[in-house]
């Protein structure tokens, strides 16, 4: 019987565009091997790629990974819905169009698809999206590589055996270790809603407002309920939002 390869991977970036990072495990057998990297002027969607292209790339290597991709397949888990919407979906009609979004315009970012729709061919691929902040162990470990690279702070990253990891990394269930679950956070009140429209980022008082600040709007828009000081911190980190 055939193992998975199971790989977690997460993106950030300092302004969006600004300083920014990607993290990256990949789990063979009792193996994991963690791995990152920098760009000085990026953008989160950016990172979100090259964190699963780097992953993908290592697991192409032969002299890293000793697998038959015939019979392998490959878990990617990423709380990126760009990353797992564009690959499984738009990818087909961005190639059928010549590359060019419905609206006719050129697609962001067509370099890195590029990237990502070549090192997939051959393998048996199952794209995860999973909860950000949500307590995933192998999320949050990705997130912190990520962010430590964008900050261009120091981060040792883990090459070794399963046995000798300290994260729980095949748990998926989150258990609450960071944040309260959506369920949870639905019955709590609000403190403020987010909204961020083509990059502006806004703060609103009810739900009302930030519908109406993104109803209608097509392209990369996010809205999200904040249900503390705290929260709402994490969500700005989340959106690759340093100070606003």
């Amino acid at each position: 019987m055939k193992k998975n390869i199971v790989i977690f991977t997460d993106g950030s970036s300092r302004g969006n565009p600004g300083p920014g990072g990607f993290g990256a495990i990949i789990v063979e057998d009792d193996k994991v091997r963690e791995i990152g990297g920098r760009e000085n002027h990026t953008t989160n969607n950016r990172m979100e790629l090259m964190a699963v292209i780097k992953a993908l790339e290592y697991v192409s290597d032969p002299s890293q990974i000793k697998i038959q991709f015939d019979g392998t397949r490959i878990v990617v888990n990423t709380d990126s819905a760009y990353v797992v919407n564009g690959i499984t979906k738009w990818v087909y009609g961005w190639q059928k169009n010549n590359w060019k979004t419905s609206e006719k315009q050129d697609v962001t970012n067509k370099d890195l698809w590029e990237k990502l729709i070549s090192v997939s061919k051959g393998k048996k691929i199952i794209w995860n999206q999973i909860s950000g902040h949500s307590g995933i162990p192998g999320n949050e470990r990705c997130d912190e590589i990520a962010t430590s690279f964008a900050d261009d702070e120091k981060v040792e990253l883990f090459d070794g055996k399963v046995s000798d990891y300290e994260i729980d990394i095949l748990n998926l269930k989150g258990d609450g270790i960071k944040k309260i679950s959506k369920k949870t956070n639905s019955k709590i009140p609000a403190y403020s809603y987010l909204s961020l429209v083509h990059g502006v980022f806004k703060r609103h008082k009810d739900w009302a407002s930030c519908e109406k600040e993104v109803k209608g709007i097509k392209g990369n828009i996010k809205f999200k309920k904040a249900i503390s000081e705290e929260d709402e911190r994490e969500i700005k980190k989340e959106w690759g939002l340093k100070k606003v």
